[in-house]
């Protein structure tokens, strides 16, 4: 019986492109011949037929019976590409049930990933000159109501009274004291992420909640809550601290200072709590005279803030105070503060002065003499803190203090 079968086998020829190689047997005289198509066309196309194609050998031809033993013509019989065919489709498949159970991604704005503007302390100033604070105003107490022999003596030997002319500035002051952090004020978190990439040299925003404001010595993941004794003037000192040229070397020398392994504290609490005493020294009037004299009232209160900070800053370094003095460190550079207005301010001048020189800063012995404490109040006030040093400074009892003369208002 004659009968020719052929075999149809594809590899990869010139360029990448299909080649097959067909071999037909003659059962009948048992020669078998090997006809190479390329892409169609058989090699009298203009392809030499000499069984290598740029280097490449076609398939020798096999006896069919060899074929018929090992099963190969069967494979090839039902279909090559069967198996790659399969595997492609459970790649697929497989992809598919991947996309499937992928959560669905929102789209990231552009105007997300460019991090606010910073912004000036002048400019945040000039927020609340222009909002309307009148319902804030309403609920001032900007000085202490004396009656008796206390106002009496108080009229008679105390400080000058604040010029009508500075009364509506003053004003101003304590109704920020009295504004509340808000989310929905692009001023506001544009102050709170410039005070936090002022102090960590980050270029991009934080998330407004989380542990990354303990970094700057916030209390807790929301920085609204250590605001309670100042408002929103507690973040308008400690901006100025951050934005003015020449006393962010100061600000960042604290805050070095604050992340000392022993001598830590928590640096923005601890700002907060200098603009308090500022704001018991306005009460008060103790700064009326210098007030007067420079006919400001924002900037001597920003002035004395800073000189507050400083006067505590040489105190807690040259004495190696801990976070278990703070209590008590915090009551003295308060009373000396509010005693020596013109002092201070003048050491902090003298402190300007010679960075502007070039000199640094030495601390003067007499600066700090007058608060050395005794090693038997250390001691005790060491052991009163238990087993909190270095771990947690809460300030709420200290911003609360019990008033020192009669009729004092109680912060806010």
């Amino acid at each position: 019986m004659e009968g020719v079968v052929a075999v149809a086998v594809h590899t990869e020829g010139l360029n990448g492109f299909p080649q097959e190689c067909k071999q037909t047997e003659d059962l009948t005289n048992g020669h078998s011949k090997c006809t190479t198509i390329l892409n169609g066309l058989t090699p009298g196309n203009g392809i030499k037929d000499n069984g290598n194609l740029n280097g490449n050998p076609y398939l020798r031809t096999v006896p069919i019976s060899a074929l018929k033993q090992n099963g190969l013509l069967q494979s090839l019989a039902a279909g090559g590409n069967q198996t790659k065919t399969e595997e492609v489709s459970l790649e697929v498949e497989r992809a598919q049930e991947e996309w499937d159970a992928l959560e669905s991604i929102q789209p990231v704005l552009a105007e997300d990933l460019t991090p606010s503007p910073l912004i000036s302390f002048n400019e945040a100033l000039q927020h609340f000159q222009t909002t309307d604070l009148g319902d804030l105003l309403k609920n001032i107490q900007p000085t202490i109501r004396r009656t008796g022999l206390a106002a009496i003596t108080h009229f008679l030997f105390g400080p000058p009274r604040l010029h009508k002319d500075l009364v509506e500035e003053r004003d101003l002051v304590f109704a920020i004291a009295q504004c509340s952090l808000d989310n929905g004020q692009s001023v506001h978190m544009r102050v709170l992420q410039t005070i936090y990439r002022k102090l960590t040299c980050n270029r991009a925003d934080c998330p407004r909640y989380g542990p990354h404001w303990e970094n700057i010595g916030f209390q807790g993941s929301d920085p609204a809550t250590d605001l309670r004794g100042t408002g929103f003037l507690g973040l308008m000192h400690t901006l100025y601290f951050v934005m003015d040229p020449e006393i962010l070397p100061l600000a960042r020398e604290i805050y070095k200072l604050s992340q000392h392994p022993v001598q830590n504290f928590p640096f923005c609490v601890m700002s907060i709590n200098m603009t308090r005493i500022a704001l018991h020294a306005l009460r008060e009037e103790v700064l009326s005279k210098e007030c007067n004299r420079r006919q400001q009232v924002v900037a001597v209160l920003n002035d004395f803030y800073v000189a507050t900070f400083l006067h505590l800053y040489q105190l807690w370094k040259s004495q190696q105070k801990t976070i278990s003095d703070s209590g008590h460190v915090l009551k003295e550079v308060e009373l000396f503060a509010k005693k020596n207005p013109k002092q201070i301010l003048k050491r902090l001048e003298g402190y300007l002065k010679e960075r502007r020189a070039g000199t640094g800063h030495r601390t003067s012995p007499d600066t700090l003499s007058h608060s050395n404490p005794s090693p038997g109040d250390t001691g005790s006030r060491a052991g009163s803190q238990g087993g909190k040093e270095g771990k947690e400074m809460n300030f709420t009892g200290v911003c609360e203090l019990p008033p020192e003369m009669e009729g004092e208002a109680r912060l806010i």
